[in-house]
């Protein structure tokens, strides 16, 4: 069984504040620097993907993306833990928001 099937999105927030927590860095997650480092890994994550075909994820490559993409996850749940957000709601409205934006009959197959 996946980890993912094991652990809830709370228990990640948890790990995250915690983690923050053990190291006094509470006083350094200000909405701002978050932001910006959500968009420093984001693009650490892309660059893994410059000059190429973007297809193909080679054993190498996947362990590279996986662990930029866990670095952007997880300031994006240190900005939800400090601006008290619930990422579940959030996720949930901003999909039936895209739902209507998007329709299926309208949409599918295609990006615009």
């Amino acid at each position: 069984m996946s980890e993912d099937v094991r652990t809830t999105l709370q228990d990640l927030k948890n790990m995250v504040a915690a983690f923050v927590e053990e190291r006094d860095w509470a006083q350094f997650h200000t909405p701002k620097n978050l932001a910006m480092s959500v968009s420093i890994e984001a693009a650490e994550l892309m660059e893994l993907f410059q000059w190429s075909d973007g297809r193909a994820l080679e054993p190498e490559l996947l362990e590279r993306v996986e662990e930029e993409l866990a670095d952007v996850l997880i300031y994006c749940l240190a900005m939800a833990n400090t601006a008290g957000i619930d990422l579940a709601r959030a996720v949930k409205k901003k999909m039936e928001g895209n739902a209507r934006k998007y329709p299926v009959d309208l949409y599918r197959g295609r990006y615009r």
